[in-house]
């Protein structure tokens, strides 16, 4: 479970994506990062840790402002918590913040490896920004994911296109927020209510282009499509509990996303992998007992 967030517009990107990954740190604290749009290209700034963390190398960096940006906070799945498995994952000429889990990325990391792309993070997420680099030339959204089996949710920036966020999510949570010569994208409500409480909830397989004077959808064949928006008459509290009456009762709906997210990373290509945990079938077999806490 992460937090993504997406601002384009006419404030200060910066200071709306840390505000809103600040209402979804709840979604993952081990670490935080930003990609900025500047006249040079695309920044990024990350840290493990909590948002505080992040916040500081911010303000330590002072960088110029900008009006458009993605933002993530992160709840380890693929690889351990550190500055170089955070989000958002980059190459020169894109970024991406990701919640979910790529099921086939141990094959397409070798197709890339194949290709001269090299590896830095221990992550899911990177295979799949070098993934989509490699299909640039085109429609690179469509071709990659065309490829790609899982569960995802997307925010995608391209140097190419400064002032434009991409959205897209196949079974994770994502909605689009709509402003007044502003768009947010977000993977859950608290992170927009700020901001605004229009919202459209898109389909999976689905592309959405924001500019801060549009909102464009697509589906996967580039075809516009229409969506009505939702009006949230929710307040903040209420938000956080994702419409639900309790906490409780949230948390109980969650479970079933809650154990795929955590028992996904360890399927690979239909076969358990422990090998992160560095467990071999030795020890497996030695272990006579589990005990499972707070499921």
């Amino acid at each position: 479970m992460c937090g993504i967030v997406g601002y384009v517009g006419k404030r200060n990107a910066q200071d709306v994506l840390l505000d809103g990954l600040e209402k979804l740190e709840y979604r993952g604290y081990d670490s935080a990062g930003v990609a900025l749009t500047q006249r040079d290209g695309i920044r990024v700034v990350k840290s493990k840790g909590r948002l505080s963390t992040l916040r500081s190398k911010l303000e330590e960096l002072a960088l110029p402002q900008s009006s458009c940006g993605i933002g993530h906070t992160r709840w380890a799945t693929h690889g351990e918590p550190s500055d170089v498995n955070s989000h958002p994952h980059s190459t020169p000429r894109v970024s991406i913040v990701h919640n979910g889990i790529i099921e086939n990325y141990g094959a397409l990391k070798e197709r890339l490896i194949a290709k001269g792309y090299t590896f830095a993070s221990e992550t899911d997420t990177e295979v799949l920004v070098k993934l989509i680099d490699s299909c640039y030339q085109g429609q690179a959204l469509q071709a990659a994911l065309a490829k790609v089996r899982g569960s995802y949710a997307l925010a995608v920036l391209f140097k190419d296109y400064p002032d434009t966020i991409f959205a897209v999510k196949r079974e994770s949570p994502l909605i689009v927020g709509w402003g007044e010569g502003e768009n947010f994208v977000a993977s859950d409500i608290p992170a927009l209510l700020k901001y605004t409480r229009t919202v459209y909830y898109i389909d999976n397989i689905e592309i959405d282009r924001l500019t801060p004077d549009s909102i464009e959808f697509f589906n996967i064949d580039k075809e516009p499509i229409t969506r009505e928006s939702t009006t949230i008459e929710w307040d903040a509290e209420a938000a956080e509990k994702g419409g639900y009456e309790h906490f409780m009762m949230k948390e109980i709906y969650e479970q079933p996303a809650a154990g795929r997210d955590t028992i996904s990373p360890r399927l690979k290509d239909g076969q358990i992998d422990l090998s992160e945990l560095a467990l071999d079938e030795e020890a497996i077999r030695n272990v006579h007992r589990l005990y499972i806490i707070g499921w």
